[in-house]
């Protein structure tokens, strides 16, 4: 997260009014913070960690590329707009993680052994329950 600095001019925020309880300060005050910032156009991320942040299926990134973060968890302009910035640097985190390369392994002997043996005994039991001597 040290690496990557996010300049002021790639986000976009915008105040709203908060949903939910709160009485006249919510009815008045627009304390929710509306986070948006273009993956897809940003010079910022390199192409890596762009096509990760991208590939992720999250329903917070548009069809654009552009996450919108919505915060109204706190009741000052100031926490939300935190919350959101503090949101999005941990999307992108996940984001400059590179996941391990899977290795192709076979089952060992002993594991489709016990495997057939299990199919074979509930073979067994089904089988059993199949009544031929109706007299």
């Amino acid at each position: 997260m040290d690496d990557i600095t996010i300049p002021e001019s790639e986000l976009v925020e915008r105040f709203v009014r908060a949903s939910g309880a709160g009485g006249q300060n919510i009815n008045k005050v627009a304390t929710a913070v509306e986070l948006r910032f273009d993956i897809a156009q940003s010079p910022t991320l390199d192409e890596a960690v762009r096509e990760r942040l991208l590939a992720r299926r999250d329903r917070r990134v548009t069809g654009d590329g552009v996450i919108v973060i919505q915060a109204q968890r706190f009741r000052t302009q100031d926490r939300n707009r935190q919350d959101a910035r503090d949101r999005l640097m941990v999307f992108i985190a996940h984001g400059m993680h590179v996941p391990k390369p899977r290795k192709a392994t076979r089952p060992t002997r002993g594991s489709k052994e016990r495997r057939l043996e299990s199919k074979r005994g509930r073979s067994e039991i089904k089988r059993g329950r199949t009544g031929k001597d109706w007299d």
